[in-house]
């Protein structure tokens, strides 16, 4: 999961619901300082939330983009029912596209991180036109590693079987292990962190964990689409084998981003750098024809 280093709001950021067609859904909506050039929705990672996007919103904000990161349906702020149907692949997709709809900017550039990415993917293919651009950040149309695979399984065996805050206790004794990165948590954080475990859904993590257990391979599905592509990561990725990540790039004629000295979420890490290389990729995309393909 990510983990966002503040939990300050940048200016002009109001956390708030945004009502869709198919439901309420927590965002933090920050407006661009100075002439808008586009509309950016951020879908969030495996037990992640719109927070992750926390150190990303100020500079895209500052690039003249309006920036919405969201809860997908039952993820921390967002309700959420406690049955399988409504985490199935298709139905959070559509969650995505009534979003972008509500926002009410018209087409929208899409950005999903790790697990937010196969959502994405699947929200463009049903509705290209909803979206200007995708990009996928730190997320990939194959399987994820294998030591991946494994803690996904073994999280998804211990909530079907332990009380949640028990699992808490063990996912916190193994990063205390160094199985994570950066887990000398200030406790502002710890307690955010504890928070939004236990406010998500059993049924969300355990439906995303199925997604993200898939053997489908969407690269196809990704060379299909006609939406500009990104596929955007940090050198050091743990989460998806690198060498997968550039091969699905080259398979797809996708812009291609590579953060030096980045893991798993350059939008924590190394929010600014990201910034620059989004917002080149949408602007190539709003280039006239001849003026430089995005793809």
């Amino acid at each position: 999961m990510s983990k966002p280093r503040s939990l300050v709001l940048p200016p002009g950021t109001r956390a708030r619901h945004l009502t869709t067609a198919r439901g309420d859904f927590a965002v933090l909506d920050t407006e661009p300082l100075g002439a808008r050039r586009g509309t950016v929705l951020l879908l969030p990672g495996y037990t992640g939330s719109k927070e992750d996007f926390l150190a990303l919103l100020g500079p895209l904000s500052e690039a003249g983009y309006r920036s919405v990161a969201v809860d997908g349906r039952g993820q921390y702020q967002s309700p959420g029912s406690r049955g399988r149907a409504g985490y199935r692949r298709r139905a959070l997709a559509l969650d995505a596209v009534a979003q972008a709809a509500a926002l009410g900017d018209g087409p929208v550039h899409l950005l999903g991180h790790s697990f937010g990415g196969l959502v994405a993917r699947a929200a463009v293919a049903l509705a290209p036109a909803a979206f200007r651009s995708l990009t996928l950040l730190s997320s990939g149309p194959g399987r994820v590693a294998r030591p991946q695979r494994i803690r996904i399984r073994v999280l998804r065996g211990a909530l079907a079987l332990l009380p949640k805050e028990r699992v808490w206790q063990a996912m916190c004794w193994l990063d205390s292990r160094g199985e994570e990165p950066d887990t000398d948590d200030a406790p502002e954080l710890a307690g955010f962190l504890r928070r939004r475990w236990m406010r998500t859904r059993i049924a969300q993590l355990a439906g995303a964990g199925r997604l993200l257990l898939s053997r489908r391979d969407g690269t196809a599905e990704l060379a299909a689409l006609r939406t500009p592509l990104h596929i955007a990561y940090g050198a050091e990725e743990m989460v998806w084998p690198v060498a997968d990540l550039a091969a699905a790039a080259a398979r797809t004629g996708a812009h291609h981003t590579v953060v030096a000295g980045a893991g798993h979420s350059p939008n924590v890490s190394h929010p600014r750098e990201l910034t620059d290389r989004l917002t080149g990729f949408w602007e190539r995309t709003a280039a006239p024809a001849g003026a430089g393909a995005a793809r």
